[in-house]
């Protein structure tokens, strides 16, 4: 007898794909390797990743992200929610900065040693 409500389609598995989710402070890092369905957003990979319970800092809906330091900002590329993942891509979630990079170069040539001139 066949079943004529079986359907093909329910056999077929959801292709997956190998990614990274990574954070990082000064004192720890973390790469949570995961499988994720094709199609999956860089947001999604980082909830599924549940990095989050790791790091309490991290506030996923408002930390910039990026994959391999190219920013999902939606300027020049998607941002996190519209970004599909590839296989081997590593999202990366982005801590505030403490000082900006110019202010702190500027420190450090204010403490510098002057150059000896000859």
């Amino acid at each position: 007898m066949v079943n004529d409500d079986y359907s093909s389609d329910d056999d077929q598995v959801e292709p997956l794909i190998a990614v990274e989710v990574a954070y990082a402070t000064p004192e720890r890092q973390l790469i949570v390797p995961l499988e994720v369905p094709l199609g999956t957003t860089a947001l999604e990979a980082v909830q599924r990743s549940n990095i989050a319970a790791e790091f309490s800092e991290i506030n996923i809906e408002k930390d910039p992200m990026g994959i391999f330091s190219k920013p999902l900002d939606g300027k020049g590329r998607p941002k996190p929610d519209e970004y599909e993942m590839c296989a081997g891509d590593r999202v990366e979630i982005y801590r505030p900065l403490i000082i900006d990079p110019k202010a702190a170069r500027l420190d450090r040539a204010k403490t510098a040693k002057p150059a000896k001139k000859k």
